[in-house]
């Protein structure tokens, strides 16, 4: 199995190759189509922000849908990845913490945890993110929010909870590094809930103790855009 510096120097190699792809936009980009690898790594290009990876994942965990309330109002604005896709008013679709959680949703965290703990060897563990309905609402209202990842599903096997994470589409240098310090808190907090709630089920198949295991990463399009070929070096 393929790592983060095999994915890495993939990058590197296409760049030097000028490998190049045209978006709609007509910037060039480098992609890999059909990735797969163990994310052992927070980042492939560049620094993690942890100030922004934070505030993302408790907007998440506030499961609200505007963009505007990453950082607060009238603190600084929003990334301009989220400005493009929202609508006018600030909305958009991938609050992800919204789609594991919400009941509009159907609960899926609590679903994902009621399964591991019941049948910790099995392979229905899965949270889906995106819907069929996107089709309808990606560009409502002119949003431009067609979510990103499609599913993570989660394995109980050796006293540890491995998930692997399925993407349609995934920016390299700032998607991969955001999106891979989301999922790391869910399996963290699926670790944690499991132990917390495991004395209710009385299942003796369930390990006494579960640790945070490997995230495998598949992604369709894993790409890089023009304007952050100075950090694939």
């Amino acid at each position: 199995m393929l790592t983060v510096k095999d994915i890495r120097e993939h990058f590197i190699g296409e760049l030097k190759d000028e490998a190049f792809t045209i978006d709609k936009t007509g910037q060039k980009t480098i992609e890999m189509m059909g990735a797969s690898f163990i994310a052992d790594e927070p980042t492939i290009f560049g620094e993690v922000n942890q100030y922004y990876v934070d505030a993302e994942i408790t907007w998440y965990e506030n499961q609200s849908t505007n963009i505007n309330d990453i950082y607060g109002v009238g603190q600084q604005k929003p990334p301009k990845a989220w400005q493009y896709s929202a609508n006018e008013h600030g909305e958009i679709n991938s609050n992800y913490g919204k789609l594991i959680y919400h009941p509009q949703y159907h609960n899926q965290f609590d679903h994902v945890l009621d399964e591991l703990c019941k049948n910790p060897d099995g392979r229905r563990a899965t949270m889906i993110y995106n819907r069929p309905s996107i089709w309808q609402e990606f560009d409502e209202n002119g949003k431009n929010d067609f979510i990103c990842t499609n599913a993570v599903t989660y394995y109980i096997r050796n006293d540890m909870l491995h998930c692997v994470v399925q993407m349609r589409s995934n920016d390299v240098v700032y998607g991969y590094k955001n999106d891979f310090a989301w999922q790391q808190f869910v399996l963290k907090r699926l670790c944690h809930d499991i132990h917390m709630v495991r004395d209710m089920y009385k299942n003796t198949t369930l390990p006494n103790k579960i640790y945070p295991g490997i995230i495998t990463w598949q992604v369709q399009n894993l790409h890089v855009y023009e304007r952050h070929f100075k950090l694939v070096k």
